[in-house]
């Protein structure tokens, strides 16, 4: 059987959007970091602080990623019926700018709502839309793996650049003045994209019901087609469904892991937590940060790695492992990544070698990219055009419902007795390692969904 050998080099526009995340994310995970330790911190004069509860910085945290997770379904209906999402996407630009720049004064929780609403706005213009705009430079599908895995390490790039390099401003400047460069590293986005319209063509200047996809694909029509949703759309449609509520889970098991390393293991970079882990190493004691920055890390270098994977997969007879295999694969190690962590804490004996640390942040990571940067490749193939931005803003519903999830759970297991971290946090991992399983075993009847006519 001969398949035609997929183009390696990628436009220049695929770089605009891609760099578009770089920026955007540098200064998202930098906030998300900083709002978890801030709330947490008691006040000091050089860098502030609202001295609340490890429970509800988490909790506060929580909600700020999930605001951001569930616009963009809104934004993506937006752009899918009304404006193009050319326009959306810099408007997006714009007022997440606009949040993190008025944080600059924060004092209190007000001026975060505030900031948090301006974010979830922006991002809701701007996530799912650019990702939609990226996937129309491309004229055959079997390179959109490849892409979006690669494009993925540029988000990884912005994540790894804010939590290792920006929160080291925080002692010197404080939180506030660190959330006024967030603000304006999204204003240097939007004059980013702007000034490289031209190298995007023609790409997303009409609403995505216009199909402009160059690729012929599952879900796309030909031009005089019947627009109505077939058989075999609606099976195609729950596939991406099921899909993403199944990555709620592994969400969830996620985003919650980053607490303990914060609270339990860190020492929140001179918050006072609990630090039950060694973080010095000679002379140099580690931010708590750089648990974020590890698995930025991980995710820069497996980018290109798996995305060349998936595309020399998709050019087997057989064709590619499904999205239902890998999301169970996600979810197996990210179970795994907790039942590390536990015997870290026990090995310990309550103060853990950084290295357990390092592997825990590394099975996260490797959980995440094994089917976390293919759900837009998915969806761009899969999904009917007149839905292609809801679907792609609708994959991240599921982080959505896992940040309103998890600190419900954090809260039940919160404590500093070594004994009853490690038996909940031991139990919570078995637990998710067994859905993973499940999930495989089903995988079969699921994948039918995704070929149906």
């Amino acid at each position: 059987m001969e398949t035609t050998p997929v183009k390696t080099k990628k436009p220049f526009g695929f770089y605009v959007c891609a760099l578009g995340f770089t920026l955007e994310r540098m200064a998202f995970y930098t906030a998300k970091y900083m709002l978890a330790i801030w709330i947490a911190t008691r006040a000091s004069a050089s860098t502030g602080g609202l001295g609340m509860t490890t429970a509800q910085g988490a909790m506060i945290s929580a909600y700020f990623v999930a605001a951001t997770y569930i616009t963009p379904t809104i934004g993506g209906i937006i752009a899918d019926y009304w404006i193009s999402p050319r326009i959306c996407v810099p408007v997006g630009m714009l007022m997440m700018g606009a949040g993190y720049s008025l944080a600059f004064w924060a004092n209190s929780m007000s001026m975060v709502i505030v900031m948090t609403v301006l974010v979830a706005l922006g991002t809701g213009l701007f996530k799912g839309n650019l990702s939609g705009v990226n996937g129309l430079l491309f004229d055959d599908e079997k390179a959109l793996n490849e892409a979006f895995s690669i494009q993925y390490s540029f988000v990884n790039i912005g994540s790894f650049i804010g939590t290792t390099f920006l929160v080291l401003l925080i002692p010197k400047f404080g939180f506030n003045f660190v959330f006024l460069i967030c603000g304006l590293l999204l204003i240097l986005d939007a004059i980013w994209f702007v000034a490289n319209g031209r190298a995007l063509g023609d790409a997303g200047k009409k609403p995505f019901k216009v199909d402009q996809r160059k690729f012929e694909s599952a879900g796309k029509k030909a031009a005089d087609e019947d627009t109505k949703l077939t058989s075999g759309d609606k099976k195609r449609m729950v596939a991406i469904f099921l899909v993403t509520m199944f990555s709620v889970i592994f969400w969830m098991v996620w985003y919650m892991a980053y607490m303990p390393a914060y609270y339990y293991f860190g020492y929140g970079d001179g918050a006072g937590f609990l630090g039950r882990a060694n973080w010095v190493i000679g002379n140099f004691q580690i931010p708590t940060s750089y648990f974020d920055s590890m698995n930025a890390l991980t995710c820069i270098i497996l980018g290109p790695i798996l995305g060349r994977l998936w595309t020399k997969l998709a050019a087997r007879p057989q064709g590619d492992m499904s999205m239902f295999k890998k999301t169970a694969i996600g979810m197996m190690l990210v179970g795994v990544s907790y039942i590390a962590m536990v015997i870290g804490d026990k090995v310990g004996n309550g103060h853990a070698s950084i290295l357990w640390l390092v592997l825990v942040s590394l099975l996260m990571s490797i959980g995440e990219m094994v089917f976390s940067p293919l759900g837009n490749s998915f969806i761009s193939k899969l999904a009917p055009a007149k839905f292609l931005g809801m679907l792609l803003g609708f994959w991240t519903i599921a982080v959505f419902f896992a940040q309103l999830i998890y600190p419900i759970v954090y809260a039940r297991l919160e404590t500093d007795v070594p004994a009853d971290f490690q038996m909940g946090y031991g139990i919570l991992g078995a637990i998710v390692i067994g859905l993973g399983l499940v999930l495989w075993i089903g995988s079969k009847t699921l994948d039918k969904l995704e070929a149906a006519d």
